[in-house]
């Protein structure tokens, strides 16, 4: 096979949970286990962090990529979904996986995958984890998929264990409330491993710290570690923030620029302050200056998009992958002040989010282009539309992404903003990403 072909394989033989949800949801590790065992245990033979959460774990995930390449270590990245190409989700040193590799691999273990069957994303994490052992990375970041405990990265023996946020998304498979959600992802502490925690959430504290006691594993919750200033109010069409992180035993603070401007990377930026504390104490050199040209780098140096992404000025067009409730809340917080003339918004979603409390975090004021990503799970435009209808929100559906960013340009004047997102797969499919 081809890498076209290749890809065709994997995409039509394989449960994908990108494309079709909760029907692709392994809940069970005995297959990535079974897979391990026949490749001869990869993930055994390097060192990783592993890094969950509801929201923030992908921007998390990059940011201390980045830190440790700028450090000088050879770094594998783990991340998913992607965006617009596969071999986005297994990065060396910021270079995305060789398709040529991708090809060789699956001709390889084919007659593993038809006796086994494993999902999609089983398979994926299966070839990541081969790819770094093989090229002997000092130190891989790998985001956990979904959930934590029944994730298949959840076979790792990380160094140290990031959790970024818990909010509600994927309830049908992780549960109802804050402290259920919360429970799913703690499944990745493990016996004796560093666990750190980035924001404090009084909901789910206890859970942690109960999880973090059981495993007899050091917790720190890393808000009460930093808190983190913003130094001025960047231009509404800049790409960096300048921050203050201020370090609470002793009052001294360090100025960062940021490479990502979301209001939520401040929330994400303790924990990756706190979390390469942890690799210093385990004997990582970090410099004071890798880790300020890595928070500052980070699209540079690991190709990472998607996060309040500016694609054009006149209008100004924005777009962000935010796509639960919190994400999407508070960058509608941030969009707010934007000025603008008229706020144009591209928006689409899956049929297994909870559309009616997204669509509360919506202005009521904007004009709507309802789209649909050329995906299964995607939720029709129309019925898109419908709730929105019903939410106050005013709009037309469309059928594809580039058609509704196409409208929403065509209405646009220069004085006006056009955002895009609702899901991440709406924002893979904008023309000019």
């Amino acid at each position: 096979m081809n890498y076209e072909e290749t890809l065709a394989y994997l995409y039509t033989q394989l449960p994908m949970f990108q494309r079709v949800g909760a029907a692709a949801h392994t809940k069970s590790l005995a297959n990535i286990e079974a897979l391990m065992e026949a490749m001869g245990h990869p993930e055994r033979q390097f060192r990783s962090v592993h890094v969950a959460g509801t929201n923030g774990k992908g921007s998390s995930s990059h940011w201390l990529a980045a830190v440790l390449q700028a450090a000088g270590y050879k770094v594998g990245l783990y991340t998913s979904p992607h965006l617009r190409e596969f071999t986005e989700r297994v990065k060396l040193d910021g270079q995305e996986l060789p398709a040529d590799y991708l090809v060789d691999w699956v001709a390889r273990w084919q007659p593993v995958f038809e006796q086994l069957q494993p999902s999609f994303f089983e398979m994926t994490v299966a070839l990541a984890f081969q790819y770094f052992a093989e090229q002997q990375v000092d130190i891989a970041i790998i985001e956990v998929g979904l959930g934590g405990r029944l994730d298949s990265t959840n076979i790792i023996h990380p160094l140290v264990s990031l959790i970024t946020n818990i909010s509600f998304d994927h309830m049908a498979l992780l549960g109802n409330t804050l402290p259920e959600i919360a429970a799913e992802k703690a499944g990745i502490i493990k016996r004796g491993v560093p666990v750190v925690i980035s924001q404090y959430q009084s909901e789910v504290a206890e859970v942690f710290r109960r999880k973090a006691a059981e495993e007899s594993a050091p917790i720190v919750f890393a808000a009460d570690e930093y808190a983190v200033e913003l130094v001025r109010e960047p231009a509404f069409d800049e790409e960096e923030q300048s921050v203050r992180a201020v370090r609470r035993a002793d009052g001294s603070s360090v100025e960062y620029t940021l490479g990502l401007v979301g209001d939520y990377q401040r929330l994400n930026l303790p924990g990756v302050l706190a979390s390469v504390d942890e690799l210093r104490r385990q004997s990582f050199t970090i410099s004071d200056e890798a880790l300020q040209t890595g928070l500052r780098k980070v699209r540079e140096l690991t190709g990472l998009h998607g996060r309040w992404t500016i694609l054009g000025r006149s209008p100004l067009i924005i777009c962000d992958t935010g796509h639960n409730e919190a994400g999407l809340g508070m960058v509608m917080a941030q969009l707010a002040r934007v000025p603008r003339r008229q706020l144009h918004l591209v928006l689409g979603t899956v049929n297994d989010k909870d559309v009616p409390h997204m669509l509360a975090q919506l202005p009521a004021e904007a004009t709507y282009y309802f789209c649909q990503a050329s995906i299964p799970r995607a939720l029709p435009a129309s019925e898109l539309a419908a709730q929105a209808a019903a939410a106050g929100l005013r709009g037309t559906p469309f059928g594809t992404v580039p058609a509704a960013v196409q409208a929403a340009r065509a209405a646009a004047q220069a004085d006006d903003v056009i955002f895009i997102g609702g899901s991440t797969f709406v924002v893979a499919e904008i023309p000019e990403l």
